[in-house]
């Protein structure tokens, strides 16, 4: 098993507990998942190759929102989304990093998969969709190992769930994980700004807005999330 990156403190400004809170969590699920998976690449590794290509980009995923949950979680693989223009530069170096990956690319995503097994190690998002082209605007910087990066703020990492959640084309089954990722989201986080999460969830669909913010008041009233 690879040996455990350090983790530094955030830069935010803000109370000590809670400015490392999002470094705490990516060491915690990078450490859950390499003990599940011995040669998994890890999130750092992809972060540090990232920066040195000087590409925009933002940590998704369970690594990118496992601080605001409160939960950390292993994963298999790392989510990342990439700014158009940098989307191409990002793979390529992803790929020269790690040769043993094969780019499989899609509307939405291109995945980096290992040939042998098929399992996807890395997925780099593409801002294809109204939410991902504002997404980059809403990043909460955080700084790990002595690498910066962003993650999804707050209300952006709520707004992904409900399009998560909201989606035709994905597994009911990863539909029941992100409506636990929202609730645990909201419970963690008391002071969610409903202005911006209304603005963002119009982002995902018409409507979007409103739906948003009543799925907040369900989870603090102690309802059922309807999905």
């Amino acid at each position: 098993m690879k040996p455990k990156h350090p983790v530094d403190a955030g830069r935010r400004t803000m109370a000590a507990p809670t400015r490392d809170i999002h470094a705490r969590s990516l060491a915690t699920s990078s450490a859950l998942s390499e003990y599940y998976m011995p040669d998994l690449i890890t999130p750092i590794e992809v972060i540090r190759v990232l920066n040195a290509a000087k590409v925009r980009f933002m940590l998704l995923g369970a690594h990118g929102i496992g601080g605001w949950t409160g939960k950390p979680r292993a994963t298999e693989d790392v989510d990342v989304l990439v700014a158009a223009r940098g989307h191409k530069k990002a793979v390529a170096a992803l790929l020269a990093a790690f040769p043993h990956l094969k780019a499989d690319d899609n509307e939405v995503v291109t995945r980096l998969r290992d040939p042998e097994t098929n399992a996807v190690a890395i997925d780099v998002m593409k801002p294809n969709q109204p939410l991902y082209r504002d997404a980059l605007k809403y990043g909460h910087e955080v700084e790990t190992g002595g690498q910066r990066y962003q993650i999804p703020a707050l209300e952006l990492a709520l707004a992904m769930k409900l399009a998560a959640m909201t989606s035709p084309v994905r597994d009911d089954d990863k539909k029941m994980f992100d409506a636990g990722d929202f609730i645990r989201v909201v419970r963690a986080n008391p002071d969610i700004d409903h202005v911006k999460l209304h603005t963002l969830g119009q982002l995902v669909y018409n409507g979007g807005g409103d739906e948003i913010v009543e799925k907040v008041r369900q989870v603090r009233a102690g309802e059922k999330l309807i999905l």
